[in-house]
Order: structure tokens, then C-alpha cells, then sequence
């Protein structure tokens, strides 16, 4: 009998075995950040006492984001995936949320669109090994932040996403204090990067900022984890993030689908040079 009950710490073995099946990034730290950012927001799917699906979600005032949705292969196609969206769904609507967002897989769009999601935008995965930089440096001074540059941060993320991430920016800047990079002052913050280990490579990201410090902190972080192998997901609206990651030799593996379901979010994908990963865009 399939039963939905919300996530706890003690599922995440559940949900480290899924992402290893399933050949995803995520590590226990990120499933950790996940259901502390929003206690209860987690639903494990059980087929006669045993885990076999998992769904996060995240609310971000009227915004929220679902993911790691997640299916045991040998379940998928028996309802398990919409039965956990059902639910999320419906914790969302209780505490009044109005656009529900996603980055889906080919795999989980049908299941998307028939609960009412709408194509937005697509973000291309990029992977591969860093090569060394090549002397030239960013045209922007680049540097560690410090504590003022945390709210500046928060506010820019907050105009260019049209979502108020602040507790999502402040968990990355705690976990990665030295990953977090900045350009410009505090009262005048360019941009930001943000970005964190993973299973099988590091996610670079989130990174947001103007045309010039979008691509001077991807050449910083080029520089930091030369010989890594990384992964950058880039809205395809960025040409310039595109050309980056191409001309450092970083394959586009796969494709992200932006879905939203309820009132658009006004967002400025142009200013975002790479995004935080699926679970929170």
C-alpha cells in the first residue's frame, strides 16, 4: 500500500539512495539545507513500509520552488511521482502561495504540465574539468565578501530573481563562507557567486550580477577550481555565460525546463550568469 508522509533527517538515506540511482549531484549537506529551510516541506513516498519516492518544497513568501522529485526506477510509471506532487501541491495552496516554480527533467514535464505548469525559460547544464585560466583577468576586482556584503547580495538576488531568497543566499554563505565572492562595494554590490561541493562535481552557482561582474566571477571562479570538475546551469538567455562556458570547454550535457504554475515571476534571467541549481533555481 502506497502511504505520503512529510520528510525527516532520519529519510535521508532514503534520499541519498535515489539521488545515486538516479546519477544526480546532491550530497547529505544539500538534503539537510533542504528540509531545514522549510521544516515539513519534505514528503516521502512509501510503498509497504519502504521509501521509494521523495518531494521537497520551499516557500519563498508568495513564491515557492519544488524539488527533488525523485521515484525508484523500478516504481516509476505507477503513479508514486503524482501522488507526491498532489501533495506538495496541496501544502502549498494550505499556506497560500500563488506561483509554484520548477526545474524539470525531460522525464518529469508531462507529469508538470498535466498539474497546470507552463513552460518559462531553459537552462543548459554545463560540465566538465576547469582548465587553468589563461592570464587574463576579469575586468572587475573580485573578492571574498565579508558580513556587510550579505544583505547587498540578498537584495540584488531579490531584484534579478523577483523572489526574496534571503534565507537560501545566507545558508550558502554560512556553509561556503570562502566560495562567496563579490564585486564591488557593499552600498554598491555588481554581483555575486556562490558556490558548493557535490557528489560528482562542484556546482558553481548561484551567480548574478552586470555585464561586467557576470563574467569577472566566473573567470575568478575558473581561476579557484582549475582541475575540478564543475557544473553550471546557464539560462540560455545569456549568450555571453554561454560563450564562457563553452570556450573553457564545458559541455551542455542536458537541458532544464524553467515551469511555473499560478502568476509569472518577473525575473531578469539575463543578470543571472548561474543559477543556484534545480532544487531552488
Amino acid at each position: 500500500m502506497l502511504g505520503i508522509r512529510p520528510m525527516t533527517i532520519e529519510d535521508i538515506p532514503v534520499g541519498r539512495r535515489l539521488v545515486a540511482q538516479a546519477g544526480w549531484n546532491q550530497l547529505e549537506a544539500d538534503w539537510r539545507r533542504l528540509l531545514d529551510l522549510q521544516p515539513g516541506g519534505g514528503f516521502v513516498a512509501e510503498l509497504d513500509g519502504v521509501g521509494v519516492g521523495t518531494v521537497t518544497t520551499c516557500r519563498f513568501g508568495p513564491v515557492a520552488w519544488v524539488a527533488m522529485m525523485l521515484v525508484d526506477e523500478a516504481h516509476r510509471g505507477s503513479g508514486i511521482g503524482r501522488a507526491l506532487m498532489t501533495r506538495a501541491l496541496e501544502s502549498l495552496d494550505a499556506q497560500g502561495v500563488s506561483s509554484v516554480r520548477l526545474d524539470a527533467t525531460p522525464l518529469g514535464r508531462p507529469l508538470y504540465e498535466d498539474l497546470g505548469f507552463v513552460a518559462e525559460a531553459t537552462l543548459d547544464r554545463h560540465r566538465g574539468i576547469l582548465s587553468p585560466a589563461d592570464g587574463t583577468p576579469g575586468e572587475a576586482r573580485v573578492r571574498t565578501a565579508g558580513h556587510p556584503d550579505l544583505e547587498a547580495a540578498i537584495a540584488l538576488d531579490r531584484e534579478a530573481t523577483g523572489t526574496d531568497r534571503g534565507r537560501l543566499i545566507r545558508r550558502l554563505a554560512d556553509e561556503q563562507p570562502d566560495a562567496f565572492r563579490v564585486v564591488g562595494e557593499s552600498g554598491r554590490l555588481r554581483g555575486f557567486l556562490l558556490s558548493r561541493p557535490g557528489a560528482s562535481a562542484r556546482q558553481i552557482g548561484p551567480c548574478l550580477g552586470d555585464d561586467l561582474a557576470g563574467p569577472a566571477l566566473l573567470a575568478d571562479a575558473r581561476s579557484r577550481y582549475a582541475g575540478e570538475t564543475v557544473i553550471l546551469d546557464i539560462p540560455t538567455v545569456n549568450v555571453a555565460a554561454q560563450a564562457l562556458a563553452g570556450s573553457w570547454g564545458l559541455r551542455a550535457e542536458r537541458v532544464l525546463l524553467r515551469m511555473g504554475r499560478g502568476p509569472r515571476v518577473a525575473e531578469d534571467l539575463s543578470r543571472t550568469w548561474a543559477g543556484s541549481g534545480p532544487e531552488k533555481g
